[in-house]
Formats: C-alpha cells, structure tokens, sequence
C-alpha cells in the first residue's frame, strides 16, 4: 500500500474542492487543477480528503495523485516561496515589471519573463524571492533562473538557490 497515499488531506479554512476527473482546488491565493487517473477517487469527509484506488496496478498513480492535491491545497491557501542568490564581482539583477533583468558576466544582458503566477521580490540585487501558488511552475522558474549561469565549482560564481550546499573543485597546482 502507498505509504503516502494512504495520508489523508486536511482542508484548510477557505479552500474548496470540487470533485470529479479533474479535482479543481480554490483558495484565497488562486485556482489550481489536479487530473485524476482512472482508478483513482478521492472522497472528501469533514473537509479531510482521502485518495483511494481501485486495486494495486494504481499504487504509483496513488501516491501521485495523493502528493499533488495536497500541493495544490497547500499552494492555494499558504503558497511556496523559492529563494535564490547571486554570488560573482558585477553579477546582479533587476525587476522591471515583470521582467527580471540579469547581469551575470555576459557581455550582454538577460531579460528573463515572468510567468502567470510567480511573483518575485529582489533585495540587495542578490538576493531573489519567487512566491506563488503552483508549486511546479514555481520551481521550474526557480531552475531555469539558475540555468543562466549555474554555480562554477572552482570559484562558486554564478545563480544558486539559497542554501544550496556546492562542491568546491580545487584549482591547478603551481608547477615546480
């Protein structure tokens, strides 16, 4: 049996959930959808869901189902936050609207879109925070941010998530 399929969903205070083959999640912070695959239900019991499956050639789907609705809850009543940091001499970025501009050691600069749903808050120009509600559009912003200048692993220069514990490569010896 899922391990974590089996949890049940506790349903915060103004979150609604309406069921059928696409479990459509509303919150104070936005909407969400989360598909269901055949096999599965999802019942809901004084504002607690519960995922159910037919029999066990759905355990996978299960436990997916399970792990993305309560994502979904979660992202509509409390939200995600994604923090990043940029490490190098002269790297830095900017928020114009919903443009991000980077400078990050190219001779050019990066306008990097925004995303519906994603918000993002820049302090010291090296510190960025993205918030949202959908907690896979949120990440994968979160990633492709990093993907403009991944952290070097000789000098640690580059867009990393705060946190983030790198491994430092040495450099090359002096030659005798």
């Amino acid at each position: 049996m899922s391990r974590i399929g089996k949890k049940p969903i506790p349903l915060p205070a103004g979150v609604k959930v309406t069921l059928g083959r696409e479990l459509k999640v509303e919150g104070p912070k936005g909407k969400l959808t989360v598909p269901v695959q055949p096999g599965i239900t999802v019942e809901n019991n004084n504002n607690v869901l519960e995922v159910k499956r037919e029999n066990d050639k759905q355990s996978a789907a299960h436990g997916l189902t399970r792990a993305l609705l309560a994502n979904a809850v979660t992202g509509v009543s409390a939200g995600f936050t994604r923090e990043l940091d940029i490490v190098g001499i002269g790297y830095r970025v900017d928020l114009k609207g919903r443009v991000a501009i980077f400078s990050l050691g190219y001779s050019h600069t990066i306008e990097f879109m925004l995303p519906d749903g994603v918000d993002m808050k820049v302090d010291k120009q090296t510190h960025i925070v993205l918030t949202g509600h959908d907690r896979q559009a949120l990440g994968q912003t979160a990633a492709n941010m990093r993907a403009l200048r991944k952290p070097d692993p000789y000098k640690q220069k580059g867009v990393r998530y705060t946190g983030e514990v790198l491994r430092k490569k040495v450099g090359k010896a002096a030659g005798k």
